[in-house]
């Protein structure tokens, strides 16, 4: 807001106003003038703000805008002729930088059978390194999760799965709050790949895994009905026509599609982010794309020669 002002915004061209969601939401929502929302945040917040927008909608002097980036439970898809050293690098930036706290984060792999005992190993050895701590040493990795509530709710889901019989957790399953909210980069394998933690948005440093041996086309399949969301995620092959399939197969499971590299890290400017489904209106933060939501486009017709009759020419008498 600073550098606007100082580059010339005028004031009231936009405006600032901290504060709570509750306490701002609701008074922005119920007034006449509202013109667009523009919501980042969790899929439940903006479908209730979307429900209120609705029930206000004879209220207002325009349609309201609707633009909204939501949820992910984002996926990494390796197909067996995958390049196991870029998976494991992919899996682990993708699951634990930021520990975990991005919508596009890894939260969900696949990593098909002939692959896994390779990958388990050099995956285990290298989380194993991970250095966890202060933010301002850069050879800590991981820093602790954003709050207390946060924290909460991650344990939750370690919690259930080391209760469960349906999944094994191979690195991490430990956490601490006494010096600050650390979660360890936890990773859970679990034989069911309807599991919990294989379809519900954590936002924290938990990666599940299942190894599949079904087809590709089967596991293409598994993969886009996982999860209401379709934010981010990736496929991993050195066969360019398992790219090609798995494009196909996976249109609609991601609007940020990447091949072999993990599903994070869209730079604005450079590539357009945004999901459709639960993850949102896909409309593209970072390109011109998403301005464009927020243009009332404005057509002026004027003519320089007025007709001066209202009879046009087919109506004369020869025509007859």
């Amino acid at each position: 807001m600073k550098l606007l002002k100082e580059a010339g915004l005028p004031d009231g061209v936009i405006n600032f106003i901290p504060g709570s969601g509750r306490s701002i939401g609701d008074p922005i929502i119920q007034n006449k003038n509202l013109a667009g929302v523009h919501f980042t945040g969790s899929t439940e917040v903006f479908q209730s703000m979307w429900n209120n927008i609705g029930k206000n909608i004879s209220k207002y002097k325009t349609y309201p805008r609707i633009v909204g980036e939501t949820g992910g439970k984002d996926f990494i898809l390796a197909h067996k002729s995958s390049n196991v050293d870029a998976l494991v690098t992919a899996c682990i930036r993708g699951a634990f930088e930021y520990q975990g706290q991005k919508c596009s984060a890894a939260s969900r792999a696949y990593i098909p059978k002939n692959l896994w005992p390779e990958f388990k190993n050099k995956y285990i050895e290298l989380v194993n390194s991970i250095k966890m701590g202060d933010v301002l040493d850069f050879n800590n990795f991981m820093n602790a999760v954003i709050d207390e509530n946060s924290f909460d709710r991650i344990s939750k889901y370690i919690d259930y799965a080391n209760d469960s019989n349906e999944c094994d957790i191979i690195t991490g399953g430990s956490y601490d709050k006494s010096t600050g909210y650390f979660i360890e980069p936890t990773t859970i394998v679990t034989k069911n790949k309807l599991f919990k933690t294989m379809c519900e948005e954590i936002f924290g440093p938990v990666l599940t895994i299942y190894v599949y041996d079904e087809s590709w086309e089967d596991i293409c399949k598994t993969v886009d009905s996982t999860s209401p969301y379709a934010l981010t995620g990736a496929i991993f092959s050195s066969d360019q026509d398992y790219i090609d399939s798995g494009k196909k197969l996976l249109t609609n499971s991601a609007g940020n599609f990447y091949i072999n590299d993990k599903p994070t890290g869209a730079v604005v400017g450079q590539q357009p982010f945004g999901g459709s489904r639960a993850s949102g209106t896909n409309d593209k933060a970072g390109s011109p794309l998403n301005l464009y939501r927020w243009i009332s486009v404005r057509t002026i017709k004027e003519t320089f020669d007025s007709p001066q009759n209202y009879k046009y020419p087919f109506m004369a008498e020869e025509w007859k």
